[in-house]
């Protein structure tokens, strides 16, 4: 291994970080499509308001509201993730950076 080279591909931990980010916004962006096209507001308007269809509008806002939570969770995940691998990161740069002290490099990566 060569004096310069990284001990973790920092490039490839921020890459990944990075691509969870994405996904979690992605996913965001189509739950709030969903909220919109099969709310409660938008469920009641297809079915209007009479009482011969009340019980199936109610299954219906009970499964929007189910899948949207779901949705969300999922959300709240990939972001977690996205975040998890960003300490990562952080932390493994700052001991790759303390090891390289210890063997007479800087702080900048080179020698001193």
């Amino acid at each position: 291994m060569a004096d310069d080279a990284p001990f973790y591909a920092q490039d490839a931990g921020r890459n990944l970080a990075r691509k969870f980010e994405m996904q979690a916004y992605d996913l965001r962006a189509h739950l709030k499509k969903f909220i919109q096209e099969t709310g409660e507001e938008a469920i009641s308007d297809g079915f209007g308001f009479l009482t011969e269809s009340d019980e199936l509008r109610t299954a219906y806002i009970e499964y929007s509201t189910d899948a949207a939570d779901a949705m969300n969770r999922v959300h709240q995940y990939l972001d977690a993730v996205a975040d998890a691998l960003r300490k990562v990161n952080l932390n493994t740069e700052t001991t790759d950076e303390d090891v390289a002290v210890l063997f007479g490099g800087n702080r900048n990566g080179g020698k001193r």
